[in-house]
């Protein structure tokens, strides 16, 4: 049994159209996560709460939630290090469709990825030999920084500008054209800047930050952001990348 003072929950609970934070307690543990919680209500005082979650190590990245008013992964957030005197307020991602409870609509989000021209365009057939890439080349390094984004949408979440105007495509998007632009095997380069230069694109980052701020890998939406506009730039001068 846990020996240590309960934690006061409150939970956002209820459809597009009507809810509200119900409030819970639960016991508290030794190294317990937010997601931890969250399972616990559900198995034990809520069957009914609708929310996501797979690999529970951080991975894939579907946990995310909004805690205390900030974005995280929650099966990589403890207790102990966001609960305010025993205090949790668990609600979903903001500047997203609520489906129901924690879980949201996630169609926007992955509709900008593609709009962004995040989709690798290929130039070659499985017959061709396969591309050798030097790991050392400076494109490389460029992409290779940006790669290991897992869509948590936590920047997405975070981000003021998406708040403000719905059509931004928005940090993992643009981070994912980044990427694509950079990589040699690639052959939409001329489709990738047209697409992120044009209405709420690129040009609409406000560069506030929160996306690497809140970043769970660590990345920097806001140096892919920088770096296509630096691109769409080069490109309409006529100076190539």
């Amino acid at each position: 049994m846990s020996e240590l003072p309960s934690l006061h929950v409150r939970v956002w609970r209820g459809t597009p159209e009507a809810g509200d934070y119900a409030a819970y307690e639960v016991p508290r543990y030794e190294s317990q996560t937010v997601l931890d919680v969250v399972s616990w209500i559900q198995q034990h005082l809520d069957g009914a709460l609708a929310y996501r979650y797979a690999c529970r190590v951080g991975m894939c990245g579907s946990c995310a939630m909004t805690v205390n008013g900030v974005p995280r992964w929650t099966c990589r957030t403890h207790v102990g290090k966001v609960a305010e005197d025993g205090n949790l307020e668990i609600g979903p991602l903001a500047n997203f469709p609520v489906i129901r409870d924690l879980a949201v609509d996630m169609d926007p989000f992955f509709e900008k990825w593609v709009k962004a021209g995040g989709v690798f365009h290929a130039g070659a057939t499985r017959d061709d030999p396969v591309a050798e890439i030097d790991p050392a080349a400076e494109t490389r390094q460029i992409a290779d920084a940006g790669i290991e984004c897992i869509n948590c949408a936590v920047c997405y979440a975070a981000c003021d500008t998406v708040a403000g105007n719905p059509d931004y495509l928005g940090p993992a998007a643009l981070n994912r054209a980044w990427t694509l632009l950079n990589d040699a095997k690639d052959t939409g380069r001329a489709a990738i800047l047209e697409a992120v230069t044009g209405d709420g694109g690129c040009h609409s980052c406000h560069t506030m930050g929160s996306c690497a701020a809140h970043c769970p890998n660590g990345l920097n939406p806001l140096e892919s952001i920088a770096g296509l506009k630096r691109a769409a730039a080069r490109s309409f001068f006529g100076k190539g990348s």
